[in-house]
């Protein structure tokens, strides 16, 4: 299972979420950045979660170059090879 928290309040919504539903977040609170990665583990063994940090696609970040189309699409890859899919481009 793989999350990707596209901007900063996007990954500090998705901590608590991701408690509530039953992965131990640890603490400190993992930080935001842009290809920023965490595993949660399962509390009752399950399986693990990986979250993945982004750049918002706002025009702001985009038309500066925070985020570069190379950077997202590099996230993208890594999170779907992280998920067991096969990504394409």
């Amino acid at each position: 299972r793989t999350v990707v928290a596209l901007g900063a309040f996007a990954w500090q919504a998705m901590l608590p979420v991701i408690a509530d539903a039953g992965w131990l977040v640890p603490r400190p609170r993992p930080a935001f950045g842009h290809a920023a990665q965490v595993t949660f583990p399962a509390r009752d063994g399950g399986s693990d979660l990986r979250m993945y940090g982004c750049y918002h696609v706002s025009p702001r970040n985009t038309n500066t170059g925070r985020l570069t189309t190379a950077m997202l699409h590099d996230l993208l890859r890594e999170a779907a090879r992280s998920a067991g899919l096969s990504p394409t481009g």
